[in-house]
C-alpha cells in the first residue's frame, strides 16, 4: 500500500466498474441493477437531486439513449480504490440525434470526460457521483459559446460578471 492508502485496485472492482460502464453503453436497463446495491443513490450534474435505486438510473439513462442513441462510455484512465471507495475515470463519447430536455437534435459528436466516484459496499455500487463540465458539452453541441470567445464574454456581461463602475 502507498502512504497515500490508495492501492491498484482489485479485480473485482475494477469488474464492477467495467459492467457499471457497460449498462451505459449496453442501453439494457436491468443492467444497472446487476451492480447496483438495493439503496443505490446517484447523481451528476444532470440530476437536480440525488436519484435512488437501479431503476431510476435506468430511467435517467433512457434519457440519454433517447438524445444520444450511439452513447458509450469508455475507461479513461486508471481507477483508484481503498476497497471501499473507488475513482474511475471514464469518457461518453455520442452523436445527439434526437431531442433532449426541449433542444433540437444538433447532429453533433461529443467527447465528454467524467469521473465517477463511487462508494461500494458488498462488491455492490451504494452511491455514485458523476462528475463531468456540463458547460463544455454544451459548447461541444453548439448551445453555449466556447470558453474564452467574444460570445462567452457577452454572455457572461448579460448575466452580470465584469460589469463594475469607475471608481
Amino acid at each position: 500500500m502507498s502512504s497515500s492508502g490508495l492501492q491498484p485496485v482489485p479485480l473485482s472492482v475494477d469488474s464492477l466498474i467495467d459492467a457499471w460502464e457497460a449498462a451505459w453503453t449496453g442501453k439494457e436497463p436491468g443492467a444497472f441493477a446487476e451492480v447496483c446495491g438495493e439503496h443505490v443513490h446517484y447523481e451528476d450534474p444532470l440530476t437536480a437531486e440525488p436519484i435512488e435505486g437501479a431503476e431510476a438510473i435506468a430511467a435517467h439513462a433512457q434519457r440519454l439513449w433517447n438524445a444520444f442513441p450511439d452513447a458509450r462510455l469508455q475507461k479513461l484512465g486508471a481507477r483508484l480504490s481503498d476497497g471501499h471507495f473507488v475513482a474511475a475515470p471514464s469518457k461518453l463519447l455520442a452523436t445527439h440525434r434526437e431531442p433532449l430536455a426541449g433542444l433540437p437534435a444538433t447532429n453533433r459528436f461529443i467527447v465528454v470526460p467524467c469521473v465517477f466516484y463511487c462508494e461500494l459496499e458488498d462488491e455492490l455500487l451504494l452511491r455514485v457521483r458523476g462528475f463531468f463540465d456540463l458547460y463544455d458539452a454544451a459548447t461541444q453541441l453548439g448551445i453555449l459559446p466556447g470558453r474564452g470567445t467574444l460570445g462567452e464574454k457577452a454572455l457572461l456581461m448579460l448575466r452580470g460578471f465584469g460589469l463594475r463602475g469607475n471608481r
